[in-house]
């Protein structure tokens, strides 16, 4: 196998297990049969055991080949206390200031385990929209986004890579165009990729280039309009 000066500059940084120097501990190969041991050490769950190094030995030579590679977490925790091999959670996000800021903690958490996790802010209520507990108003789920945006930039996934978020608006959501135009501010939003969760009634608007209901989610009430198209 011959990587690249790339991939192996990426294997040094983020993969390769390293001391406290941050100098690399295990070669690539290591690597791979610690990844290889851990995933294989699953068959004895299942009555398998004997086969074991048998298995071992076939998923690292297809990783060796770079006919299979599995994600980053498994690369990076296979083998270790943590063994978290997952790249990706979705977590849920009510409409209030307990539930906003109690999956921020779990974020936190899975990302220090390098995990990446995905959100829909489609149940918060808008921009301006009244807070009966607090007498003022709410600054909408964009303003949210860049609280977990600002928190992922400090926890490092891993310790190898900084956090990977996904977020999520519905199309009928009043601050829906905030959201969209929500990166291009150069300077925000580093950990956020975006994605705009559309419907068939959606999609039929605009083909008849129809106008569509923003919706205010926590009325439940129409507050203004848009145009599909």
């Amino acid at each position: 196998m011959n990587l690249t000066d790339v991939a192996n500059e990426v294997l040094r940084k983020r993969i390769l297990l390293a001391d406290a120097s941050g100098a690399p501990r295990e070669t690539r190969d290591e690597m791979f049969a610690r990844v290889a041991n851990a995933v294989a050490s699953v068959e004895r769950r299942y009555g398998g055991s004997g086969q074991t190094r048998e298995i071992a030995d076939a998923f690292c030579r297809l990783m060796q080949s770079l006919d299979f590679l599995p994600n980053s977490p498994t690369l990076v925790n296979a083998g270790l206390p943590n063994g978290q091999l997952s790249g990706c959670f979705v977590l849920p996000i009510e409409d209030s200031m307990d539930s906003i800021f109690g999956t921020l903690r779990d974020m936190a958490l899975i990302q220090k385990t390098g995990g990446g996790t995905g959100f829909s802010f489609s149940r918060l209520r808008p921009r301006n929209d009244p807070v009966g507990s607090a007498r003022g108003r709410s600054s909408g789920p964009v303003s949210f986004m860049k609280l977990y945006d600002c928190a992922s930039e400090t926890t490092r996934l891993g310790g190898a890579r900084r956090g990977a978020n996904m977020g999520v608006l519905r199309f009928d959501h009043p601050d829906i165009l905030e959201f969209i135009a929500c990166k291009s501010d150069p300077d925000a939003l580093h950990t956020f990729n975006i994605s705009v969760a559309v419907t068939d009634r959606f999609i039929e608007c605009v083909r008849r280039k129809a106008d569509y209901g923003l919706v205010n989610p926590r009325t439940g009430q129409e507050v203004g309009r848009l145009n599909a198209r």
